[in-house]
């Protein structure tokens, strides 16, 4: 089985040092080394690259979320998993929109840890318990989508172009856009991707 390199980001070191202890006996994860702050870790990155990352969302220097963006801008191969005490939303939106394919509380086990990693080295995401109930709670209070919209977000869910949904709604590919636009709005979300993820973590899809 392959060794996942793991790095993490974590400005405080009894994070890192717990973590370490906790995966010093797995054999799945090598922990490749640890930074404190954005600089470092950038720096680190330019030598060499892990397969996952563990970052922390308030670093000293800059927000964890605006590192996280810029990893993947440079490193799109690695995935990040944010790593927080803060089990709000708007963190969890922002570290998701930017490219994170998990998120964890720091008061997490090394069971779960180790699921997380597993999860997102298969292209999939990985999300807290306690971070779902947190997104399923905010769905409750979602956005009101029309008859139109529901069916458009459905289809481009399916993967079908502007031009392809006009045709089977026998509606114009101005149209289409049109309400692509207002899907994006509502969901205060920036692109199809992330329309299409935060609709299915709200259940709507």
């Amino acid at each position: 089985m392959k060794t996942t390199r793991l790095f993490i980001v974590d400005d405080h070191y009894m994070v890192i040092e717990g973590f370490s202890v906790l995966l010093q006996s797995d054999n799945s994860v090598e922990i490749i080394g640890h930074a404190k702050d954005a600089q470092s870790c950038m720096s680190f990155l330019q030598r060499a690259q892990p397969d996952v990352i563990f970052l922390d969302i308030n670093l000293p220097d800059t927000s964890g979320i605006e590192v996280c963006k810029q990893i993947k801008q440079l490193y799109p191969a690695i995935k990040i998993i944010a790593l927080s005490t803060f089990n709000q939303n708007s963190y969890i939106q922002k570290m998701l929109e930017n490219g994170a394919s998990g998120y964890l509380l720091k008061n997490t086990t090394k069971e779960e840890i180790l699921i997380a990693i597993k999860t997102v080295m298969s292209h999939k995401q990985y999300l807290a318990r306690e971070v779902k109930d947190s997104l399923k709670e905010k769905a409750e209070n979602g956005p009101a989508l029309t008859r139109r919209e529901k069916e458009i977000l459905k289809l481009i869910a399916d993967g079908l172009t502007s031009a392809e949904i006009g045709r089977l709604l026998f509606i114009s590919t101005t149209t289409v856009d049109t309400h692509r636009k207002h899907l994006l709005e509502k969901f205060k979300v920036n692109n199809a991707a992330m329309l299409i993820r935060t609709a299915a973590q709200q259940g709507i899809i």
